[in-house]
């Protein structure tokens, strides 16, 4: 596969901000604000840098419904090639709805009911079970009638913030890597069929070592699977969020898993596909939110610009302490640049950033974010009653609506009136 010439993105033409030729300020016009906007071609060459870096494996993406979870954006991926990684039943069915068929799905859920992953039997995915009760219940249920994958935790810490951490011992996902001949014994007295193995130590890794050391735990696990048909490493790998950010070093990941890879495979005397569940990787830097001015309030420490937005849209800056890069798209060309603490509309503290410098804000202007294309609209809610922003993709230069904005009928949907 050719390496994409540059990554598409936001640019500065002739005074007006671009995305595949598409004016925002337009876009923002036509479908108002707030909205999410979503860039395809930046999709697609993600995915086609990932699979450059993974040449010569049989990696397979398995792109995590929850980062953004919007029917187009799944029909896309299935267009590109990829399988689809479920949390829950519903995003199992999102994905099939989608057209993708139950082989190309996994289901990791956790901490669910029984049932639920009955549910997802009978729809046909590959199952992932991340604890051993569950995994004895499975056992006991479907003996070797139903493959299945099981989740190890590695112990080992990967990632940015402490709640996107997943892998170390203080976590509730996977079973414990000290645990597995206990779960070779329910394995074997069960007669389950064990076709796949699954870590995931985290978000936001930057050291491709750390992503080795629990590639090489899985490796060491597999041996003792001689039925598998894969392993699945998740993902975790870091993006930009301003200039100068370190990332993760995709190709020296590949390099370093292929000499890994090979060592297994002659090992285990058979190949077997590795999967990636690239989330954040794949569609934060695809996404941007444009937010509208609605008052610039001067205070004794901050110049305040209140948004037509909050965390009920966006709530990674306030939970997560996420960093994303604001522009003022509106007045590019300014010659006057100020420092601004943008914040929103919801009766919390919901800061956006704090501090930024930008462009000579004023009433009416729109304020972009970067990097909204990954637990932006999916963490969404209805706080305060606010309703939820449309979401547009820019496909082959065209801006097309893939998300009706809410309206109060949709606030009021599936609740019932009492007379009193």
């Amino acid at each position: 596969m050719e390496a994409v010439a540059h990554m598409p993105s936001l640019t500065l033409t002739d005074g007006r901000y671009l995305l595949q030729g598409v004016d925002v300020l337009d876009i923002c016009q036509e479908y108002g604000a707030p909205l999410f906007v979503y860039d395809a071609d930046n999709i697609r060459y993600k995915y086609e840098q990932m699979m450059m870096a993974f040449n010569g494996l049989p990696a397979k993406v398995k792109y995590p419904v929850k980062a953004l979870n919007n029917i187009n954006i799944l029909r896309y991926f299935k267009k590109l090639g990829a399988g689809l990684d479920t949390v829950s039943i519903q995003e199992v069915m999102l994905g099939l709805k989608a057209g993708f068929t139950p082989q190309e799905i996994i289901f990791t859920p956790n901490c669910v009911s029984f049932d639920e992953i009955k549910a997802a039997v009978s729809l046909g995915v590959v199952i992932n079970i991340d604890n051993i009760p569950m995994l004895e219940q499975f056992g006991h249920e479907y003996g070797d009638t139903v493959p299945c994958c099981i989740r190890f935790n590695p112990h080992l810490y990967g990632g940015g913030n402490n709640k996107i951490q997943v892998g170390h011992i203080d976590s509730k996902f996977g079973i414990s890597v000290y645990q597995q001949r206990h779960v070779q014994r329910i394995v074997k007295i069960n007669n389950i069929r064990v076709t796949g193995l699954h870590v995931h130590t985290g978000s936001d890794i930057l050291d491709a070592n750390v992503y080795l050391q629990g590639a090489n735990i899985m490796f060491d696990i597999a041996r003792e699977f001689p039925g598998l048909e894969f392993i699945d490493f998740g993902s975790g790998f870091k993006v930009p969020y301003k200039e100068g950010d370190v990332t993760t070093d995709l190709f020296e990941v590949g390099e370093k898993l292929r000499e890994a890879y090979a060592q297994f495979t002659q090992d285990y005397g058979k190949e077997v596909e590795l999967w990636f569940e690239p989330g954040k990787y794949l569609v934060s830097e695809c996404g941007y939110f444009f937010m509208a001015v609605n008052v610039i309030k001067p205070t004794p420490s901050a110049v305040f610009v209140g948004v037509d937005s909050g965390l009920n849209h966006f709530i990674r800056p306030m939970m997560y302490g996420g960093y994303h890069d604001l522009l003022n798209v509106s007045n590019p060309e300014s010659a006057v640049s100020r420092t601004y603490t943008v914040v929103g509309y919801i009766c919390e503290t919901d800061t956006f950033g704090w501090d930024r410098k930008m462009n000579e804000v004023r009433e009416g202007d729109i304020i972009c974010l970067r990097n909204a294309g990954a637990y932006g609209y999916t963490m969404s809610s209805n706080y305060n009653s606010r309703l939820r922003p449309a979401e547009v993709l820019i496909v082959n230069g065209e801006a097309k609506l893939i998300r009706e904005r809410e309206t109060f009928d949709d606030l009021l949907r599936g609740q019932t009136e009492l007379s009193f």
